[in-house]
């Protein structure tokens, strides 16, 4: 066990993490030449095309160093606030972290919000400085900058390059002499934590784990904690880049395990392995539960594939533990899911996921997030959807969630940053300078407000230099309303949405002129009304395509025209009666891309 070192990397997103790791998996040689491309662990076609990291990912390398052999377990991952969540899995199965930090750009707060997260588990940290081939870096001043998030010294800091592979020698000898091996006892009994689990189609759940003590081997009789449910080691084994199967692994080894499990729900992140003969005293905690941010209903655009969108999610949930989902019913859109997610990007990868993956076409409403109702007897009460908000009359007041956001940004974007962060009803807490050039702001702000366009409208103002970070801080009272938008008379629930008073006119009005443009013109008027309770706010009128019945009255008397134009209206205003108005799906993603 002394000779077993877990480590992760943390950093901020494009710093440089998936170009180190692919660094040290060259030169500990886990890989031939003839295998190895760009970024090996992104193994996902959307990881690629969009150059972001979205899973953690676990490899194991191997590494002689003084005449001894060690063996180093790396996870790798990703950098953007919406994965956090990924991150502290990571956290939880190691004992050491890579601080990377581009010697370009310096700190940045994510960067900021992941060491604390590392220091608070007790890792030990390693900073880096990468990108210091690129002619802009500017080392002597993000060192400063690290030493004073660190409280360590200027020598400590080892200079790198990812692209180039310098520095990655001395990393690896830091890891090893830094880095303390795992604690844990191998005769006690059997305790391993799932950090992380993925669905094979031929053989069923792959769960990846670490073992805190005790060993486990082949064909042993396991029991998962939590789950209450048993099963057999069919094959445990090691994570290189392919599965390799071992006899049997002890305390320190981060492996996997296949038992023939084919449901999802029997497999649960943080939860404990142990043996059914001689089980552990108790799970192993201090797994923080994940809590969605931003809930969107998803419907399958065929009604027949209700069930099956019910076990894409589910397997999408083994691969990716923070997305969250219960079934609801619209009655514009039948019946799907209300899903919860990590921001607006883990929701877009996820839509993306369910398309290529699982083949799945959905539609998505307007996303939101989850208030709290105090009604007039006192009860408090959840709401996930604006459908499910109570009478008014019943309502006493609305509580919304709100966030402590921390930006980093430079000296010359100050004033519009904060501008921006105002009109979305945001409090400045604090404000200190980095460095002469670097500031960090502190606002409190509500987490509605940032849901739709807040963080591409933060990276325009600020070129692209502001980097965002926030942390949910709890609920207060807010003046809310609930939108509601009428197509002659009939509420569309899938676009209702709660939203503050002081924004319900101009929000209301621009929902009508984009439904205008988008719904296609009937045979009748088609009214749209955006409306709070029963009071009107907002109105467009989709014209009605008309046939020209008075083309065949040449002269003659004016009665005649206005004979034939009479009988026009009653079958208009008959059709009106009994016509549908379809929605189309444009007009649903319209809306949730409107500014």
């Amino acid at each position: 066990m002394n000779h077993i070192r877990n480590f992760c990397i943390i950093a901020h997103i494009d710093h440089g993490k998936s170009t180190l790791a692919d660094r040290l998996i060259q030169l500990t040689h886990t890989l031939s030449d003839r295998d190895f491309k760009d970024q090996v662990l992104d193994n996902m076609d959307l990881e690629r095309e969009r150059g972001i990291t979205i899973k953690s990912h676990a490899i194991q390398m191997e590494y002689e160093f003084e005449g001894k052999k060690y063996i180093l377990n790396l996870i790798d991952t990703p950098g953007h606030v919406d994965f956090s969540y990924e991150v502290s899995r990571a956290i939880a199965a190691c004992e050491g972290a890579l601080l990377v930090v581009d010697a370009t750009q310096g700190i940045q707060a994510q960067t900021i919000s992941n060491l604390y997260q590392a220091v608070d588990h007790g890792l030990e940290i390693i900073p880096v400085l990468n990108k210091m081939d690129s002619p802009s870096a500017m080392p002597d001043e993000v060192k400063d900058q690290i030493m004073d998030l660190t409280a360590c010294n200027h020598e400590d800091i080892i200079e790198a390059s990812a692209r180039t592979g310098m520095g990655v020698e001395k990393i690896i000898e830091q890891i090893i002499r830094q880095i303390p091996p795992p604690k844990g006892n191998t005769d006690a009994p059997l305790q391993a934590l799932i950090f992380d689990s993925v669905f094979n189609s031929y053989r069923g759940i792959y769960a990846y784990f670490k073992i805190i003590n005790g060993r486990i081997s082949k064909n042993d009789h396991v029991k998962f904690v939590n789950m209450g449910t048993d099963y057999h080691a069919d094959e445990i084994g090691v994570l290189k880049l392919k599965y390799e199967p071992r006899q049997s692994l002890e305390a320190g080894d981060v492996g996997y395990i296949i038992s023939g499990i084919k449901s999802a729900r029997d497999v649960k992140v943080g939860d404990t392995i142990t043996h059914v003969e001689r089980p552990c005293q108790k799970a192993i905690g201090g797994f923080v539960e994940v809590k969605p941010m931003v809930f969107a209903g998803l419907y399958p655009i065929d009604a027949d594939d209700y069930e099956e969108l019910r076990a894409s999610l589910e397997k999408l949930q083994l691969n990716d533990a923070s997305l969250s989902f219960v079934p609801e019913s619209s009655a514009a859109l039948g019946f799907g899911f209300r899903c919860g997610f990590l921001g607006l990007l883990h929701m877009e990868i996820v839509q993306e996921r369910l398309d290529r993956e699982f083949d799945m076409d959905v539609v998505n409403t307007v996303p939101n997030v989850s208030y709290k109702v105090v009604t007039t007897k006192g009860e408090s009460v959840d709401v996930h959807n604006p459908s499910g908000l109570p009478e008014l009359t019943a309502i006493g007041y609305i509580e919304e969630p709100y966030i402590d956001a921390q930006i980093i940004c430079q000296a010359e974007y100050v004033g519009p940053i904060m501008n921006l962060c105002i009109d979305k009803r945001g409090t400045l807490r604090n404000q200190v300078y980095i460095t002469a050039n670097r500031i960090e702001l502190s606002f409190e702000m509500p987490l509605s407000e940032i849901v739709f366009d807040f963080y591409d409208k933060l990276k325009s103002i600020s070129k692209g230099y502001a980097s965002f970070d926030y942390h949910y801080s709890g609920y207060k009272q807010a003046n809310l309303v609930r939108l509601d938008i009428l197509l002659n008379g009939d509420m569309v629930d899938a676009l209702s949405s709660l939203i503050h008073r002081d924004n319900a006119y101009e929000f209301g009005r621009k929902i009508c002129e984009k439904l205008k443009e988008l719904i296609p013109r009937q045979q009748f008027e088609i009214a749209i009304q955006a409306a709070i309770g029963s009071k009107i706010i907002a109105r467009e009128t989709v014209k009605a395509v008309r046939k020209d019945v008075t083309a065949k009255c040449y002269g003659g008397d004016i009665t005649r025209k206005r004979k034939l134009l009479e009988k026009q209206k009653k079958g208009k205003k008959r059709m009106r009666q009994i016509g549908n108005v379809e929605v189309p799906q444009s007009a649903f993603l319209a809306v949730l891309k409107m500014d």
